[in-house]
Formats: structure tokens, sequence, C-alpha cells
């Protein structure tokens, strides 16, 4: 693994969902937005925890500047950023995985 992505493994919960709401380019609010409906308001940004994180990703190449007008910058993931994203995602996949096989150890443990 690239030790750039390395260092950001595991990805704050604030990274993870900045990232992922860049499936598509979306300026900051249209960020803050998109994850508080796909979180269903569980999580809320603010303001400026996401620009604090997304100047962190824009330094590393995470994220870059799609398009910047009328005082709406719009950002988009990099390749790099995208790598990451995949890798995060896999790392929560096994996580999970793993909560589920407890769950049946711990079941079985249970009826003996």
């Amino acid at each position: 693994m690239n030790k750039k992505l390395a260092s950001w493994i595991p990805l704050s919960e604030t990274a993870y969902y900045i990232l992922l709401s860049l499936n598509i380019p979306r300026h900051g609010y249209g960020i803050i937005k998109y994850v508080e409906e796909l979180t269903k308001g569980r999580i809320v940004l603010g303001s400026g925890t996401i620009y604090t994180t997304i100047g962190k990703m824009k330094k590393a190449n995470l994220i870059m500047v799609f398009q910047d007008k009328k005082r709406k910058t719009v950002y988009e993931l990099t390749t790099l950023g995208r790598e990451l994203l995949e890798l995060e995602i896999a790392r929560i996949k096994k996580v999970y995985q793993d909560t589920l096989l407890q769950e049946v150890l711990y079941n079985e443990k249970e009826k003996v």
C-alpha cells in the first residue's frame, strides 16, 4: 500500500463521508447536505470541520477543485482519493464481517 494512503487509514468519519460524497463533484454545502441525507441526520458535518478536512485532503492530493466560480468551490475525487476510498470501504467490510462472525461464535457459546 502507498505510504501516503496508509497514513490516512483508518479514515476519520468526516474524511470518509467527504470522500464518499464526492462520487460526483460537489461544493462544501452540497457535501454537508448529502451526508446528512445519506445518514438520515445521524451525521451533520459542520462547515469548519469539513473545510479543515478538505484542506488536508487537497494538500494530500486526495481531492481537487473541479470548478471555482461565484463563491462556490466544487470538489472532486482524484485517482488517489478514489483508491483510498476503495481501501477504506474494503477495511470497513472486513470489520463488519468480523463482527458478524463474532456474533455467530458468541451465540454458539451461549447455547453450550
